[in-house]
């Protein structure tokens, strides 16, 4: 089972210390030693703030990934139990984007990296769980709130279970009339 970072809507304030964290866990260095005019800032989740509500929006890993069945450049590979994009191979087409039945895929336009005919080279972006990086994912050891989470197998087999011994304590469970002797 693909791991995935879940985030929890009743503890998200919504900060986004989760996607600096992630621009700066990518981009190699300390976030003072970043030139401002050196990099793109597009993390690869994306908090989504309602009136009532937020919470980060990020890739799930899929068992059978859309993005990856419909990618024709072949960028898009499964790695270690993660679905990672190959920024260098990505065409830019947006089909990913399209498939990917959760939003968690983005088209950014890298402003330092130019096509062939100088305009901005544009290329999918989501969360890879830090692949290659120390310490796993970076938007879940900022969080101040604890709002995210690293859902792995047992993680989920845990979660199912808890679900199911709820339903069976809520569910009415009609009375059995025997017959008397």
């Amino acid at each position: 089972m693909n791991g995935y970072v879940q985030g929890d809507p009743l503890l998200c304030i919504g900060c986004r210390t989760c996607m600096v964290a992630c621009v700066v866990a990518h981009e190699g260095k300390h976030i003072f030693e970043i030139d401002p005019d050196g990099y793109d800032f597009y993390p690869k989740l994306y908090v989504i703030k309602t009136f009532n509500v937020s919470v980060p929006v990020q890739c799930k890993h899929c068992e059978n990934p859309a993005c990856l069945a419909i990618c024709q450049s072949g960028a898009i590979s499964r790695i270690d139990n993660k679905v990672i994009i190959d920024q260098g191979r990505c065409i830019g087409c947006k089909s990913c984007a399209e498939a990917c039945p959760f939003g968690a895929i983005k088209i950014v336009s890298l402003g330092f990296k130019k096509n062939l005919d100088g305009t901005n080279r544009a290329v999918a972006n989501k969360c890879d769980l830090c692949y290659g990086l120390a310490g796993g994912p970076a938007c879940r050891r900022v969080c101040p709130t604890a709002a995210l989470h690293l859902v792995e197998r047992d993680d989920l087999s845990a979660i199912i279970n808890q679900k199911r011994l709820a339903s069976i304590k809520t569910a009415s469970i009609p009375e059995i009339s025997r017959p008397t002797l």
